[in-house]
């Protein structure tokens, strides 16, 4: 997306193939941008085909959705229930997508929000608002991967923390996603950080799984654990702080 490159700002970091290799922005034109890696395997690293691209500190005006993702979005409306939105940061995001509905006659299929931006984490509570008001049943989900990649790995547990709180404040339903029991779908057996994982997954309204050759195992332990962990889900009783770690480098909003 060549326009992108109007948006970056020397300093910026540019991370590649979720954080592998990271680099710095020295230079930008208008066709090309100059970059300096300062992370990558001693070695060397191999960026192949493919990849994705995070701009944790450049604020893009770029829309969440394409022209591409418009022409998807019909075939959507007369086939499916419910549509995940990703990349969405801006309330002018979540009014795109529901023009788009309207001119399909599906005003009422269900969103998802994917919050795997560092914006999107910032502007969650105005968006939750802004898609609220559309009536239709909405929900989120927690990106964890590009959220770590996007935010830093240091801070992901009070991120998701964060997400879930609000998100309960907001009578909203949570998806905790990303990796859950990943090893033990591909290879029969979960890791003791999987468990603990699956466990504190419990507390929201669904747990994504990815596929792989023992799915039907990871979805029995993941049941189990799950009705362990029911009988002790409570309310948060401590004051909502909506954004707390990252409201030092935002837009201040009245609204927060």
């Amino acid at each position: 997306m060549p326009e992108v490159f109007f948006d970056l700002r020397l300093g910026e970091r540019v991370l590649f193939d979720e954080g592998r290799i990271a680099a710095v922005i020295r230079a930008v034109a208008a066709e090309e941008v100059l970059l300096e890696i300062n992370r990558a395997r001693a070695r060397g690293s191999r960026l192949v085909a493919d990849k994705g691209i995070n701009l944790p500190d450049s604020d893009l005006r770029t829309p969440a959705l394409t022209a591409k993702d418009i022409e998807d979005l019909a075939f959507a409306a007369g086939h499916a229930d419910i549509v995940n939105y990703s990349f969405v940061s801006r309330e002018s995001d979540i009014e795109a997508l529901r023009r788009s509905l309207e001119r399909d006659g599906r005003e009422d299929l269900a969103l998802i929000l994917k919050i795997e931006t560092r914006r999107a984490f910032l502007n969650l509570p105005r968006l939750l608002l802004m898609a609220m008001r559309q009536g239709s049943p909405l929900g989120v989900m927690i990106a964890r991967g590009d959220l770590a990649i996007e935010c830093g790995w240091e801070a992901l547990a009070e991120i998701q923390e964060e997400i879930l709180r609000i998100c309960a404040a907001a009578h909203v339903p949570c998806i905790w996603a990303t990796q859950v029991l990943d090893t033990m779908a591909h290879h029969g057996r979960p890791t003791r950080a999987e468990i603990t994982d699956a466990a504190m997954g419990a507390r929201a309204g669904a747990v994504m799984l990815n596929k792989g050759p023992n799915i039907t195992a990871a979805v029995r332990t993941l049941r189990a654990i799950a009705s362990r962990n029911a009988p002790q889900r409570r309310e948060r009783t401590e004051p909502l702080l909506a954004c707390v770690a990252f409201r030092s480098n935002c837009e201040p909003s009245p609204h927060l």
